[in-house]
């Protein structure tokens, strides 16, 4: 993040999707950081060798902005990924997340949520 010239607050995530918490450049768009950030860690996983076959992200993404007065809730919230998705799945917490700050959205246009993964909860 920071050869984009943002600065890298925290990343973490849970078997089906990752957050990423970043003071956002303001010459770069939300779409090219994204589109760098998995570019760059598809190769990366890829040269590893940590899965059987190609890795690669699904195509889409979710980005919500937050005020500097929030960022240690945010910060939290992201650090503890494993025990807050115990009891709640990604999709939930998404959509959930969509209605708390006024995004409109269709259903029929999310990306791919794989419960799947999940179904222990």
């Amino acid at each position: 993040m920071a050869n984009l010239g943002h600065k890298s607050l925290i990343v973490n995530g849970y078997s089906d999707h990752v957050h990423i918490l970043f003071g956002r450049n303001p010459s770069l768009s939300t779409s090219d950081t994204v589109s760098a950030i998995k570019k760059s860690s598809s190769f990366f996983i890829n040269e590893q060798k940590w899965f059987p076959g190609k890795f690669q992200w699904q195509d889409g993404y979710g980005a919500i902005s937050y005020s500097r007065s929030q960022i240690d809730d945010v910060y939290k919230y992201i650090a503890n990924q494993e025990d807050h998705h115990k009891s709640r799945r990604f999709r939930e917490e998404y959509i959930e997340m969509l209605r708390r700050v006024e995004i409109d959205f269709k259903e029929e246009f999310l990306f791919d949520f794989f419960d799947k993964m999940n179904d222990g909860l």
